[in-house]
């Protein structure tokens, strides 16, 4: 089967079943996708299918060919960091950095719904990912900071 990963196509085996995020960590080398629970709880795994977040580790590859699948590899714009990814390097919010890729996935997610968010939609759409190191007070000012700077490039654009 074919899948759109970041923009590329790749071809890939179906057989047996498997779950996207062992396909994009152990066969196509993409390794920012992180396993953390992997019973979609913990939010590690976040990547975008058609734009939209989701957990690779409850993910099917017959459930998606066809489908857009974007990474934490594929967020930025070739050397332009995505606003979330800027803002996260900005305010320093990793602390291991386990769950940071997953974050940011849901957070880029966030903001293209909701450009504008409250600190309280916010917390309510990053509460599926969960951080062992609670730097959650730094991921809602990041998520909010990158909002802001997304909202000020598609203004001027």
């Amino acid at each position: 089967m074919d899948l759109l990963i970041n923009g590329q196509t790749y071809q890939v085996a179906d057989e047996p079943p498997r779950m996207l995020l062992w396909v994009l960590r152990d066969e196509l080398g993409l390794t920012g996708t992180k396993f953390g629970c992997g019973v979609g709880y913990c939010g590690s795994c976040t990547i975008h299918l058609d734009g939209v977040a989701a957990r690779s580790c409850q993910t099917l590859l017959s459930q998606i060919e066809g489908r857009a699948i974007t990474t934490i590899e594929g967020l930025a714009d070739g050397e332009a960091l995505h606003p979330v990814q800027q803002a996260f390097l900005e305010l320093q919010v990793p602390q291991c950095g386990w769950c940071m890729s997953g974050q940011m996935m849901t957070a880029a997610a966030l903001i293209a719904a909701n450009p504008n968010p409250s600190d309280d939609e916010i917390n309510e759409g990053m509460a599926g990912n969960y951080c062992r190191c609670a730097t959650y007070n730094r991921i809602r000012r990041a998520v909010a900071r990158a909002a802001t700077v997304a909202r000020g490039v598609a203004e001027a654009a």
